[in-house]
């Protein structure tokens, strides 16, 4: 009998061991060489999930993220727009324009740290790629040559559907099958909370702006509001 038992032992040693080995085989074909054309070919074959970063449920969430990815250059991209058309000669309201380029810059700001992440993943991102999903904005170009009032809530709205695919990244990434909270914990620390207070500001501006232009002339209303705008 015990010698069953010291045999039974002694195979499933031998059976951790071989485990062992065939991992630690795994990772020394696969990772050892340096030559481009030997890791390729590594990587085609069963051992391709050994060296890379993907973990979790990346595999699920990464195509959400890089609509999200696509949505923050978009944006970033009609703020610079904004941007430009205030600042132009004719328009002339500085406030407006510096309001327009922090908001672009912040976005692009925020493409780049997506782009960090989901690479640090192991994902990959691809420009081209088309994936339908609430975290993705419409390509449709906004009409950029608008009065101040009509800008604002423009943005506003942009933020607002920025902050909407931010959520469904969130929730994608806590409740779906495969569960990312490491992503989800990006999200909700570096986005959710800035958005809500760039809504909050956005609105702020608009209904005070509103209020202001409600007179039979209000450029003196408007190049004051603008003023404020270069100070904050």
């Amino acid at each position: 009998m015990k010698s069953l038992i010291a045999i039974a032992v002694l195979a499933a040693i031998c059976a951790v061991v071989k485990t062992e080995e065939v991992c630690h085989n795994n990772v020394v074909r696969a990772c050892a060489s340096s030559t481009l054309s030997a890791i390729a070919g590594m990587f085609a074959s069963e051992s391709a999930n050994v060296c890379n970063a993907r973990m979790g449920g990346i595999d699920h969430i990464e195509p959400e993220v890089q609509a999200y990815v696509n949505s923050q250059l978009t944006k970033s991209y009609d703020y610079l727009l904004l941007a430009t058309y205030f600042n132009n000669y004719q328009k002339n309201r500085p406030g407006f324009q510096k309001l327009y380029q922090g908001l672009s810059d912040r976005s692009f700001d925020d493409t780049i740290a997506l782009i960090k992440k989901l690479t640090s993943r192991g994902g990959k991102v691809n420009f081209n790629t088309v994936h339908e999903s609430p975290a993705t904005v419409s390509k449709v170009r906004m009409q950029m040559e608008v009065d101040e009032l009509h800008s604002l809530a423009m943005a506003l709205d942009n933020e607002k559907t920025l902050s909407a695919g931010a959520m469904h990244v969130h929730t994608r990434a806590l409740h779906s099958t495969e569960r990312d909270p490491e992503i989800a914990h990006y999200i909700e620390e570096n986005f959710l909370t800035k958005q809500a207070e760039t809504v909050r500001k956005l609105s702020g501006y608009a209904n005070d702006l509103s209020k202001l232009m409600n007179v039979q002339d209000p450029s003196l209303a408007v190049y004051l509001f603008d003023e404020y705008l270069q100070k904050q």
